[in-house]
C-alpha cells in the first residue's frame, strides 16, 4: 500500500474524531461584521522587545516591520562582501536531480531582532546550506553561523517571549530548535519530516516559519502534515535555556474528498503544506499544495489540555496554494492559489479570494481571477497578500499588482511589472514595496487611496528577487538569487541600533 493510501486512513480518522464543518468553535454562525471605522494597524507578535521575529511579523501574518522606509535607497552593504556567493547544489526531491542553488528564495523574509546591546541582528537561511547572523548595520557576522545538510528555504522564528531560541527548518528533513545563548548556535531538538508521522506524503522540506505561540510550536511541513509540539522552554542551572518539546498532535492536511477531487498521478498527491500557518482566536489556518484551506480548533491543546485538534473550517480553492492565509483583525481570510492544475473549479473560482469562516458552507465574499501564466507554466500567485488600511495588495505570478478594496474586491489600483513575480508585498507607512525576477525592488506611495499610487523609487539589484523584504528603522533587508544578501538604506541614514529593552524573560537580554 503506497504511503499515501495509508495515511489516508489516518486521515479519515482523525477526522471522524475531530470534524466539524458547521460552523468554528465559539458556535456563533452570524457572519463576521464588516469593519466600520478605521482600521488600526497590525501589531508584531513580540510583545517584549522591538523586532521583526517571523515571516509577516506575527500570528495572523500581517506585520512588516517598522519604518521609516527609505526615500532614496542605495546598496549599504553586501554580505558576502568578497564576491563570493552563497550556493549549493540541491534536488528538489529525494530522488530529484540536483543543480545549483544561490542567494535566498521563496520566501526567505529576515528576522531582525535586538542583539548585545548593538546593532540589531538580521537572521536569514542560504541556499548555501546556512543560516546566517548579520551586524544590521554593516552586514558582517556577528554569530557564528548554523550549518545544516541541505538549503534553507524558507522563513524561520525568533521567539517572540523572548527566549535565546530560534526554530529553523531545511531542507535536509529537519526542523530545529536552537539556542542562541551560546558561543555558537547550537541545537537543542529537531523533529524529522519522514519519522514524527505515521506516514509522510509528497516531501519532506519545511518552506513554512514556525509560529510560537505561548510555549507551542506550530508548523506546516511539505509531508503533508500539521504539527503542534509543546516547547517546555526555561532554563537550566547554568543559566542557559533549555527546551524539551513534545508532539502534542499531529494532523493530516488533507482528507479522501481532496484527493477524489484532485485526480493527482501516482504515486503521489501532492499535498504538501509550503505556507507558514496563521493563528487567531484558537484556531490556526493553512492550506496545501492541493488547495484545501482549512481551519482546526487547537484553543485546548495550547490550553495544556489534551483534546485533539477539531476541524471546524474546509475549503477548497481549486489548485496549489502555498501563499500563507493571512487574517484580518475582524477574522476574514484573504487566500491567494496557484493556477496550475487548470481544473474547472479553480477557473470558476478565480485565485485571489476573501473568505469568511464563520460561513463554511459559503465562505466566499469575493474573488478575482489571475489566469495568466507567469512562474513555471502556471498562473495565479505564490505571494502573500499584504493588509495595510481598508485595502489588501495581492501580488500575482505574471507581475500583476493590484491593489483591492477589501469590502467589495473592487480592484481599485493595479500596475504591471516584470514576471516571475512570488515575492511577497510589503506595506510600511504607506509605501508599497514589491520585488519581480528582474531583480527590480519597486516603492509605490499608497497613503492616498483615491489616488493612483505614485512610483516613489524603482531600485535594480541585478537579479531575480523571490523573497520577501524586511523594513525596519530606515532600513531594508533583502536576499536575491544572485547570491547575495543586502542591507539597503538611504545614503544619509544612521546605523540601525538595538532599542534598549530587555527581549528576555529571564537575566539573559538576547532573543
Amino acid at each position: 500500500m503506497p504511503r499515501w493510501a495509508v495515511g489516508l486512513v489516518v486521515a479519515v480518522a482523525v477526522l471522524v474524531v475531530g470534524a466539524s464543518l458547521q460552523g468554528i468553535a465559539r458556535g456563533d454562525d452570524a457572519p463576521f461584521p464588516e469593519p466600520s471605522g478605521p482600521v488600526a494597524p497590525a501589531r508584531p507578535i513580540n510583545t517584549a522587545f522591538p523586532g521583526l521575529t517571523t515571516f509577516r511579523g506575527n500570528a495572523s501574518r500581517s506585520f512588516y516591520g517598522e519604518g521609516p522606509v527609505p526615500s532614496d535607497p542605495v546598496e549599504r552593504w553586501t554580505f558576502p562582501s568578497n564576491g563570493t556567493k552563497l550556493c549549493a547544489m540541491s534536488a528538489e526531491t529525494q530522488t530529484g536531480p540536483k543543480k545549483l542553488w544561490c542567494g535566498t528564495g521563496w520566501t526567505g523574509q529576515p528576522n531582525v531582532v535586538p542583539w548585545k546591546g548593538g546593532p540589531p541582528q538580521v537572521r536569514i537561511g542560504g541556499f548555501d546550506d546556512h543560516y546566517h547572523f548579520l551586524d544590521a548595520a554593516t552586514g558582517v557576522p556577528s554569530y557564528p553561523d548554523l550549518v545544516t545538510g541541505d538549503l534553507a528555504k524558507g522563513s524561520a522564528t525568533t521567539d517572540a517571549d523572548g527566549y535565546p531560541l530560534y526554530y529553523a527548518g531545511s531542507r535536509d528533513d529537519q526542523l530545529r530548535v536552537v539556542a542562541m545563548d551560546r558561543p555558537q548556535p547550537t541545537v537543542l531538538w529537531q523533529a524529522d519530516a519522514h519519522t514524527t508521522v505515521p506516514h509522510w506524503v509528497w516531501n519532506d522540506d519545511w518552506d513554512g516559519a514556525p509560529l510560537q505561540i505561548g510555549d507551542y510550536l506550530l508548523e506546516g511541513g511539505e509531508n503533508s502534515w500539521f504539527y503542534v509540539i509543546r516547547l517546555h522552554r526555561g532554563y537550566g542551572p547554568d543559566g542557559l535555556v533549555r527546551v524539551d518539546p513534545q508532539i502534542v498532535a499531529t494532523v493530516p492536511g488533507w482528507d479522501a474528498q481532496l484527493l477524489r477531487d484532485l485526480h493527482d498521478p501516482p504515486p503521489e498527491p501532492d499535498v504538501s503544506i509550503e505556507n507558514s500557518v496563521a493563528y487567531r482566536d484558537g484556531i490556526v489556518y493553512f492550506a496545501n499544495s492541493g488547495g484545501l484551506v482549512q481551519g482546526w480548533d487547537i484553543s485546548d491543546l495550547l490550553n495544556g489540555g489534551t483534546a485533539p485538534p477539531k476541524r471546524v473550517f474546509r475549503f477548497w480553492t481549486g489548485d496549489d496554494t502555498d501563499a500563507s492565509v493571512v487574517i484580518d483583525a475582524d477574522g476574514f481570510l484573504y487566500v491567494a492559489s496557484e493556477y496550475q492544475r487548470f481544473n474547472p473549479r479553480s477557473k470558476e473560482l478565480g485565485q485571489l479570494m476573501k473568505l469568511d469562516p464563520r460561513r463554511p458552507d459559503d465562505p466566499v465574499v469575493w474573488s478575482i481571477p489571475a489566469t495568466e501564466i507567469g512562474f513555471e507554466g502556471a498562473g495565479g500567485s505564490w505571494s502573500t497578500p499584504a493588509l495595510y488600511g481598508d485595502y489588501v495588495y495581492f501580488t500575482t505570478a505574471a507581475g500583476r499588482v493590484l491593489e483591492v478594496e477589501r469590502s467589495t474586491g473592487r480592484i481599485v489600483w493595479e500596475e504591471q511589472i516584470n514576471a516571475p513575480t512570488i515575492s511577497s508585498p510589503v506595506v510600511v507607512d504607506g509605501t508599497l514595496l514589491q520585488g519581480d525576477c528582474s531583480g527590480h525592488l519597486y516603492a509605490w506611495n499608497v497613503s492616498d487611496p483615491t489616488v493612483p499610487p505614485p512610483l516613489e523609487w524603482d531600485l535594480n539589484l541585478g537579479n531575480c528577487i523571490e523573497s520577501t523584504p524586511a523594513v525596519w528603522h530606515g532600513w531594508i533587508y533583502l536576499g536575491t538569487r544572485e547570491g547575495f544578501i543586502y542591507g539597503i538604506a538611504d545614503a544619509d541614514t544612521p546605523p540601525p541600533v538595538s532599542a534598549n529593552a530587555t527581549p528576555s524573560p529571564s537575566a539573559s537580554a538576547t532573543p
